[in-house]
């Protein structure tokens, strides 16, 4: 199976894609997608439409894992982000790929054991995972890939249940 997941953002998207075969994952690529900051937010959300298609021709996946978005105290940062997810939704939907969203606190359940590890312990533990030489950057890659192995873990049991 094959899984792309996705770190929504305006500025910064991240995206990681992970095969699991017979429980055992593999990294095929990371990277990120990036809007010029001067740029309308429609642009910036076209750019972004536009290269997320590009990355789903290129690996089609067979599955999409996108973190949820997460509110914190800047109003106008969650608003964009969400309005990158939009962007986000709208692709895989049209490309007919299975979306799963994900809480931040799930990821790190899946990945590290611990709901409460920080991003240094969660880029370790995807270094490990996927048998890595060193750390994948930039940050936005490596939650990418945090989110795609969540849901390499947790697909196992969606299926069982049927959900």
């Amino acid at each position: 199976m094959r899984t792309i997941g996705i770190d929504p953002g305006t500025a910064i998207m991240g995206w990681g894609v992970v095969d699991e075969q017979g429980g055992q994952l593999t990294l095929v690529d990371f990277g990120v997608l990036t809007t010029p900051a001067k740029s309308p937010q429609p642009s910036r959300l076209a750019t972004l439409y536009t290269g997320l298609q590009e990355l789903l021709v290129r690996y089609q996946p067979e599955q999409a894992a996108v973190e949820e978005l997460f509110f914190g105290k800047n109003v106008n940062t969650a608003i964009t982000v969400g309005q990158a997810r939009g962007v986000v939704l709208l692709a895989l939907q049209q490309a007919g790929v299975a979306i799963h969203e994900y809480k931040p606190l799930a990821v790190k359940q899946a990945v590290s054991g611990y709901g409460g590890a920080d991003k240094r312990q969660m880029q370790e533990m995807i270094r490990m995972t996927l048998r890595l030489d060193s750390i994948p950057r930039p940050d936005d890659a490596a939650d990418a890939l945090a989110i795609a192995v969540c849901h390499a873990y947790t697909a196992p049991m969606l299926r069982r249940i049927g959900s």
